[in-house]
């Protein structure tokens, strides 16, 4: 009878310990994807002032900002799922290339202090967004794992729990040339 007391402690526990595991990687996950989201709101803040600069200059490249604009006020709509919202997002990092080429038919533009701040702070933000991408991505493949080995495997189907998405770049995003604007 002792043993069985015992086995079912054990049991008790590791049901206990494989709980709160899973919930401390979906926890991991949502984290991850919220400071990815911090810094895609603090770009998308960046951009009226980016095509306020750049839209004296950039008198033929009109559609490429009225494009840009659209695109953040679709992602500053908050009943977008986390995958509708990152779309988006990989569509704004395809215009924002397109401006970056864009921008240097305009040597007066490219010399402009108030463009090289914003393109300065631009490129910080999207520093800090790949390593939040990183970050997401390793917390998903821990999920991830985590749902598919055993014994949490079990766990995790009680729980309800599905794999989540990676964060994937669009092939046509990864193509683009890098712009300096020295």
């Amino acid at each position: 009878m002792t043993y069985a007391i015992i086995l079912f402690i054990v049991f008790l526990f590791l049901i206990i310990f494989l709980f709160n595991n899973l919930i401390a990687k979906k926890n991991k996950v949502h984290e991850a994807f919220s400071s990815i989201d911090v810094m895609l709101k603090k770009r998308t803040d960046l951009i009226p002032q980016l095509v306020k600069t750049v839209k004296g200059y950039m008198v033929h490249e009109r559609e490429t900002l009225t494009e840009i604009t659209k695109l953040r006020e679709k992602i500053l709509i908050h009943t977008l799922t986390d995958e509708e919202r990152l779309n988006l997002e990989g569509q704004m990092n395809q215009m924002l290339g397109k401006l970056q080429i864009a921008v240097e038919a305009y040597p007066d533009l490219k010399s402009s202090e108030n463009f090289l701040l914003l393109q300065s702070s631009l490129n910080e933000v999207e520093e800090q967004l790949s390593a939040a991408r990183r970050t997401y991505n390793a917390a998903v493949n821990a999920f991830n794992n985590a749902l598919e080995m055993f014994p949490s495997n079990f766990m995790g189907k009680i729980m309800g729990y599905s794999p989540k998405t990676f964060f994937i770049i669009d092939p046509l995003e990864a193509e683009l040339p890098t712009i300096s604007f020295d």
